[in-house]
Parts: structure tokens; C-alpha cells; sequence
């Protein structure tokens, strides 16, 4: 019997890792009607897409259930498109020709990373260290004063979001505001809001996001500042200059993945400690295996579930031929439960020796934030571990984001045991 898998659907969102196995098994070109993706879930298989970028690109964006500008009327989508537009302020123009790291290739791409890779140089990432360290002494001070504490709220969003506010230059007290924005942003782009869009999103986070934006970016032009707005917005020789738009574009990616990573990285962790009591005793006792714990958390329950691309030409891939111009949704952490590379691949082992996960991708899309987070997440979790064996759950049950593609705890409250 064929194996109906649809990755937009809430059916495999709580536990997807046994339908990421018989994919890898029976199907591991699939086909999603529903969706209009070819979803790809065997590690060589994942591997080799997104090391082929002249065959699979970025430039695409998710198919989800949501009803295609196309199928308005002609009146209603021109209203569609020019309220959306007129919100950003923006012309169709600038709209159409932006650029956006994570959905370009080649040259554009590498022009754009390197802007902000020098935000990410490993000197100026070693430096938030200390940092890090206090906000973690902060967070569970404030946590031993309570009588039950939700780990994500309390201690996985402030962490992460304040290093991020701190790092682009704007006020961290803002804080909730930020993870409001990003929260609705992944819900639009990857949840439940998908179903409301008509191809241009609601974009009222985004133009609340420009109205907070443009005053700074203004001000860093005019006056730059050590921080990473004034670093995307100032043009070295051989660059070409962001617009507004696209320092806005920017500002947004850095802002969500700066603080989605990390959070759901921290929540899958502890989730997964709790769950194995073997595992956090072998951590507990030898506090060296931190650093590797955080490899096996974006192994075993990694944060993004997938990758899109888009195919340039015919492709074929164990034998199933896949059309240009088709939707590939490659499944990293189906890819990384793969039996074929990862020995005993469901076993939650932070002594594990890891060859090449893909917690943060694979290529020249290579997360750029990926040891910023790994630097967050080690800080929390040498803080953290020794307090977990006196802590239980409030509550047995799961409460998971509202997205398809990021993969985390959107509660995991805790107190003292007995």
C-alpha cells in the first residue's frame, strides 16, 4: 500500500519520526499530492541535493495549502498584491528584485553572506561568551524563586533572543515584542496561518517590523555603531549595497532564526534528558559530554525539519524522475535518523561520535549562525544539566509550535520532584 504522507498536515507533527522511517523504507522519492513537493528523506539522497545547487535551488518558496494569487480574479489580485506593498511601502519593483540570503544561489548568495559573516567571525562570536554566562546565572536565579518554572518561556526565549537583540543593536527589552513577531512569522510562513495566506501573507508583522527598523537603519547610515545592522547596512569595496527592503529582509531572518534555533534546540534537549534518565545520569557525571549532547539533540530531534528547494532542470534520483521547475522538500531530520548513516539512529546517546549531522543544513546554505547557537545552548546546558535530576514535569503532555517546519516545545513547565 502507497504511504500517504503530507508534510503540511498536523498528523505526523507530534511524533513524525516513524513515518520519516517507512519513507526512508518504501518511498524515499515521494511524492505529496496535496502539498505539490517531492519529499526527500534518505541522507545520501538529502546530501546530494543540497550540494547541487545547479540542480536544486534556493530561489522557491514552500507550497503549502494556502490559495495561489492565480486563482483570484483578476481585479481582486491586484488589490491583493497592492495592499500587501502598500503596507511595506515598497514598490513591485523593489518587491520583485529583493534579495534574501537564504532564497538565493551562486554569486548573489555569496555576496550577500559574506556581508554578514562578518557579524559571525569566530573572535567576534568567543566574545558573547561571557555574556551568555550571565544572562543563564540571571534566568535561573529568577527561576530558584519559583515554585515551577516553564523552562522555554523562563529561560530557552530569553537567552537567545536578548544575544540576538544585543548583537543587531536594538533595544533587548523589547524582547517580547521580538518573539511575538517571530512566533506569528513561522506560523504564517510554516503553521497554521499557511491556510489564510492568498500567496502575499498578511504582512502586518512585517510592516510593524519595518516601522521598528527604518529610524536605526536611518541612524546606522548616518552614524554606524559596532553592532550587526550597521554591518549589513555598510557597503565595503565590491559589495552591492543593500536597500531598505532588503536590510529589512535581513533584520527578519536574523532576528527568527537568531532565537528560534536555539530555543527549540534547548527544549528539545531537556525534553529529550527527561525522557531518557540514562542519558542525563551519563551527563550529570561527566559534564565534558555537554558539548556533544547538543550535537545528538540536533540529530535525534532536530529544530528544522526541512529544507525546500526548487529543481532547474529533470532530475533522477533512485530511478524516479523528477520534472524542472518541481517543489523538493528535503527532510533533515528524516536524514538524520537514517539507519544507512547513524548507527542505531533512535537511540538518544550524547556519547554518540556524530559524522556529519545536518542540524544546521549541509552546504553553502550551512547555517551562519549554527556556532552562535551552539555557544548558547552549551552555556545554558552546563548551568542547567546538574538541576535536572531534581526537576519532573508538571504535565506528561507535549505542547509542540504551530509549524510544520521548526520543530519544538512551545511549554515544557517543571518543579521540584517529590
Amino acid at each position: 500500500m502507497p504511504i500517504e504522507f503530507e508534510p503540511f498536515r498536523d498528523a505526523w507533527k507530534d511524533d513524525p519520526y516513524p513515518i520519516y522511517r517507512a519513507l526512508r523504507d518504501e518511498d524515499p522519492i515521494h511524492w505529496a499530492p496535496a502539498s505539490e513537493v517531492w519529499c526527500i528523506s534518505r541522507y545520501e539522497d538529502v546530501e546530494f541535493v543540497l550540494t547541487h545547487p545547479d540542480l536544486f535551488s534556493s530561489r522557491s518558496r514552500l507550497n503549502g495549502p494556502a490559495v495561489s494569487i492565480a486563482e483570484l480574479g483578476p481585479i481582486e489580485r491586484v488589490v491583493a498584491i497592492a495592499k500587501s506593498l502598500w503596507r511595506l511601502r515598497v514598490t513591485p519593483w523593489t518587491a520583485m528584485n529583493s534579495r534574501l540570503l537564504i532564497q538565493e544561489d551562486g554569486e548573489v548568495h555569496h555576496g550577500l553572506r559574506t556581508i554578514v559573516n562578518r557579524g559571525f567571525t569566530p573572535r567576534r562570536i568567543r566574545g558573547w561568551e561571557a555574556r551568555i554566562e550571565s544572562l543563564v546565572e540571571d534566568c535561573l536565579e529568577r527561576i530558584s524563586r519559583q515554585e515551577s518554572f516553564d523552562l522555554i518561556q523562563d529561560l530557552a526565549i530569553p537567552i537567545p533572543v536578548t544575544v540576538i537583540a544585543e548583537m543587531l543593536g536594538v533595544e533587548a527589552e523589547h524582547m517580547h515584542r521580538f518573539k511575538r513577531w517571530s512566533d506569528e512569522l513561522i506560523r504564517m510562513s510554516s503553521g497554521s496561518g499557511m491556510a489564510e495566506q492568498r500567496d502575499v501573507s498578511d504582512l502586518g508583522v512585517i510592516g510593524e517590523m519595518r516601522e521598528y527598523l527604518m529610524p536605526i537603519v536611518r541612524a546606522r547610515r548616518e552614524e554606524p555603531k559596532d553592532d550587526l545592522i550597521s554591518t549589513i547596512v555598510a557597503a565595503e569595496p565590491g559589495d552591492q549595497p543593500l536597500s531598505d527592503h532588503e536590510v529589512l529582509l535581513f533584520f527578519v531572518l536574523l532576528l527568527v532564526a537568531g532565537n528560534e534555533t536555539t530555543t527549540n534546540l534547548l527544549g528539545n534537549c531537556v525534553d529529550a534528558l527527561l525522557e531518557n534518565p540514562d542519558a542525563l545520569k551519563r551527563v550529570v557525571d561527566d559534564p565534558r559530554l555537554i558539548p556533544g549532547l547538543v550535537e545528538e539533540t540536533l540529530r535525534w530531534d532536530n529544530p528544522v525539519q526541512y529544507l525546500n528547494r526548487v529543481t532547474t532542470k529533470e532530475v533522477e534520483i533512485r530511478g524516479v524522475r523528477i520534472p524542472q521547475d518541481e517543489q523538493v522538500l528535503v527532510i533533515l531530520a528524516s536524514a538524520n535518523r537514517d539507519e544507512r548513516h547513524f548507527d542505531d539512529p533512535d537511540r538518544f546517546d550524547p556519547a554518540r561520535e556524530i559524522r556529519n549531522h545536518m542540524g544546521f543544513g549541509f552546504g553553502h546554505h550551512f547555517c551562519l549562525g549554527a556556532s552562535l547557537a551552539r555557544l548558547e545552548a552549551v552555556g545554558a546546558l552546563k548551568k542547567l544539566v546538574p538541576a535536572l535530576p531534581s526537576l519532573e514535569r508538571v504535565t506528561p503532555e507535549r505542547e509542540f509550535l504551530d509549524s510544520y517546519l521548526i520543530r519544538g516545545r512551545s511549554r515544557l513547565e517543571l518543579r521540584t520532584a517529590g
